[in-house]
């Protein structure tokens, strides 16, 4: 208890003190703490393509290689680059489960298991701290999709609520993280920010968990009710309802101190813990192996056909690669949590060029590679010392007649603005205001070009000094979020002869409100039919083919969930083609969540990517090549058809409400106690290496069991398999795994811990399954050759 500060001061802690960090009260030993959001890496307080910084593999790229060990040098990687950027807490990881495909976010976690989420965001938050940069485990809870997150209310009942989803951070409290973080939305009728019978009876009571509890950003309510409810820290600052409010709270008996002391202990706690003694940054040589390799152990190999991975030029001396996501990488999903990206980052086609040198025979896109929001190649309209030569003069007014002279100015190369109140320079954001980008642009065909703008308020395009777009609706202050990530854009088509130089002009006028955002494109004349026709011509002239698809960061972006399962339609057009011109063709997919794969049987392998980071171009090349194993196994179910999923739906029904009626039977749960078979399972997935596996032995330990099973590498090359175990009452349920790399022909005896906790459910406690209860032991949820009773 935090006795000796004042009633005033304790109030002070309970709020940010600014956008991203906490107030310091010097005289009592507690610093203000920086914080930034996660979970790919440490994430500009701007949302700046500026503020580069080392990007990850996403978590469900990390989810994919099932390897605690590994993640948590990912999450050592992280905290030391928190340390580099000045930072001491990190708003990560994401414990929320992929519990529908449609999930906007499902990149951002682990899995669509509760078990395998909480051992790796376990892991993840030990390497973080093991830097002295804290890490707070977010979204607590049932924030497991992003369609109306601020509104809805997940209504899931006590079993599932305490097995399912309240499981990662309870994994995440054992490993003493720093905080968590509330959700926007509402489990069983409160805010995340209130729910009392979440934080204050189960986190703070039940688990002992001793760490501070905050806001997701702007995530409160009321004072009264986040203090009860066992809210610590409003975030950001200024206050909004905690801060001096929480003083007044007491003062009028609506609070009782002890509560208000309790959270302003937490917060200095904190500041304590994580305000001092920093470790050193991983160098940038070790940092770059590590995201390779961490971005191979999550490739996912699910098809491999007669061998033809690796790939080999002697056997195959021409090889075509096809597909939009060769040259246009989806590296990470669009949330505010966006890594701006080193711009020398090695492109996927560079980086097999470089790899296979000859063999690579040309690239062809075969779609567009930028369909949703192209770039502008554009040149700033005057110079401003700053040495840039590429991107868009930015202007910023505190009018919305763009008069006078600007307030602040900028070059920017990037065709997505963002910016946020008592972040940017700007700071005009709390009245109505404008901004300006202007530059120019060359056309290099003639004909048709589309020009794209979009924004969060009333929009103007002009071309040449012509306008020609106009919409003058400008959003009320809460829409604004949802404009900011959904990209979406109007276009109009200006008619240009190549070699013409226009000027280009994007005016946004905007209200009041706490982010704003402007994002403009162009799209030069192309011919979809002639893109394709490239590729099959490609494809016919090659001994193999490497054919790349996937998403754009657009797909996977926050306060929006997906229509459907399904790539694009142009690229499933493409894969039908250019594998009916070369059967010899591998599907490269760079994809961050479940999918609809019915194609895959056209191809003869297929690679599942996910959003591996930075180092994805590296990676791909050596594992293609053999010069690495693809690692992964799947940590989500691919169902056959879209209705086999437990959970599809993210649409709240009238009332508001989310119903979490698959309950505990989330995932491969749901379908193995449906009896339907997936099309592609979870935790399945190969590399080039074979392995056998002995029947499994059973040991009971003080605190639970132990599975013990010898591992064989059979072959002539080292690999790496993952060994599972599930128990099969009251429903399929995966209760231990080890991952293990073995060298050719090594044997290992695995030892796998089954806690008491992973053969209890909830029954208003904490009970033993009834039993018998079987273990089943393999290498998926459908593949499980052993059987061990208890």
């Amino acid at each position: 208890m935090e006795q000796h500060l004042s009633v005033a001061d304790m109030a002070m802690l309970t709020a940010g003190a600014t956008m991203w960090t906490t107030a310091a009260v010097p005289a009592a030993d507690i610093a203000s703490l920086s914080m930034a959001d996660g979970p790919m890496g440490v994430a500009g307080a701007r949302v700046d393509e500026r503020d580069v910084s080392l990007l990850t593999p996403a978590p469900m790229a990390l989810g994919a290689s099932w390897d605690p060990a590994l993640v948590q040098q990912v999450g050592q990687l992280v905290g030391g680059e928190a340390i580099r950027r000045g930072v001491d807490l990190m708003l990560a990881p994401n414990l929320n489960l992929a519990r529908s495909p449609l999930a906007g976010r499902a990149f951002e976690y682990f899995s669509e298991d509760p078990l395998l989420c909480g051992q790796l965001g376990a892991a993840w938050i030990a390497g973080c701290q093991s830097t002295g940069t804290g890490a707070v485990a977010k979204h607590l809870v049932c924030n497991d999709s992003e369609t109306a997150r601020d509104q809805m209310n997940a209504v899931v009942d006590e079993r599932t609520l305490r097995e399912v989803y309240l499981l990662p951070f309870e994994l995440a409290a054992e490993a003493r993280c720093a905080g968590m973080l509330t959700a926007y939305n509402k489990v069983n009728g409160s805010w995340c920010a209130e729910a009392a019978p979440v934080v204050t009876a189960i986190a703070k009571n039940e688990w002992g968990f001793p760490g501070v509890f905050m806001s997701d950003w702007f995530g409160t309510h009321s004072t009264v009710g986040s203090l009860q409810g066992g809210l610590d820290l409003e975030m950001p600052g200024p206050a909004r309802f905690l801060g001096a409010h929480s003083a007044a709270a007491v003062e009028q008996g609506a609070v009782p101190a002890a509560r208000l002391a309790d959270a302003a202990a937490r917060v200095a706690k904190t500041a304590r813990r994580f305000g001092g003694a920093k470790g050193t940054p991983m160098n940038d040589s070790a940092a770059a192996d590590l995201l390779v390799q961490a971005a191979a152990a999550g490739f996912t190999l699910v098809r491999n056909e007669g061998g033809i991975l690796p790939l080999d030029p002697a056997r195959c001396p021409r090889i075509a690669v096809i597909g939009p996501n060769a040259s246009a990488p989806c590296f990470q999903g669009g949330t505010f949590a966006k890594i701006a990206v080193k711009p020398d980052a090695v492109l996927p086609i560079e980086a097999l060029r470089q790899r296979f040198g000859a063999a690579i025979t040309g690239y062809t896109p075969g779609v567009d590679p930028q369909p949703k929001l192209p770039r502008m190649a554009a040149r700033p309209a005057r110079d401003l010392g700053d040495g840039c030569v590429r991107g868009m003069t930015i202007d910023y007014f505190d009018n919305q007649d763009c008069d006078g002279a600007p307030l602040v100015s900028e070059t920017r190369d990037t065709n997505s603005l963002t910016w946020f109140h008592g972040v940017h320079e700007a700071g005009a954001l709390q009245r109505d205001a404008a901004t300006r980008a202007s530059g120019s642009y060359t056309a290099s065909d003639t004909g048709g070009h589309l020009f794209y703008v979009g924004g969060t308020g009333a929009l103007r395009l002009l071309v040449d000094g012509q306008e020609v777009f106009r919409r003058d609706e400008q959003l009320a202050p809460g829409d604004v979020m949802g404009r900011l990530k959904s990209g979406d854009a109007d276009s109009v088509t200006v008619q240009l002869a190549a070699g013409q130089t226009v000027a280009v002009v994007a005016e946004l006028r905007y209200a009041a409100a706490r982010c704003q955002g402007l994002w403009y494109g162009v799209r030069g004349p192309g011919s979809a039919q002639s893109m394709m026709a490239q590729a099959v011509a490609a494809a016919q002239q090659a001994d193999a083919v490497i054919l790349m698809v996937g998403e754009t960061s657009d797909a996977s972006v926050e306060s929006k969930d997906r229509p459907d399962t399904h790539l694009p339609s142009e690229q499933i057009a493409l894969i039908e083609q250019v594998c009916a011109a070369n059967p010899n063709t591998v599907i490269v997919t760079n994809v961050g969540h479940a999918f609809d794969t019915r194609w895959e049987g056209m191809a003869q392998a297929v690679l599942h990517c996910w959003y591996p980071g930075q180092e994805f171009g590296a990676a791909l090349a050596q594992v293609l090549a053999g010069d690495r194993e693809p690692g992964g196994r799947l940590p989500v179910t691919i169902a056959a058809a879209d209705a086999d999923y437990p959970a599809l739906s993210l649409q709240p029904d009238a009332n508001g409400d989310l119903h979490y009626s698959d309950g505990v039977r989330v995932g491969y749960r749901g379908l193995a106690a449906n009896g339907v078979a997936p099309r592609q399972a979870f935790g399945a997935g190969f590399g080039y290496a074979s392995f056998e596996l002995d029947a499994p032995q059973l040991h009971e330990m003080a605190d639970g069991w132990e599975v013990t099973v010898k591992l064989r590498n059979t072959s002539l090359r080292a690999g790496a398999e993952v060994v599972q175990v599930y128990r099969d009452q009251p429903e399929l349920t995966l209760v231990g795994f080890a991952k293990a790399t073995l060298a050719a022909g090594e044997e290992q005896e695995l030892r796998i811990a089954i806690a008491a906790r992973r053969m209890q459910v909830w029954d208003g406690g904490w009970t033993g399954v009834a039993g018998p209860v079987r273990l089943l032991v393999g290498r998926s949820s459908i593949d499980l050759p052993f059987t061990i009773t208890i």
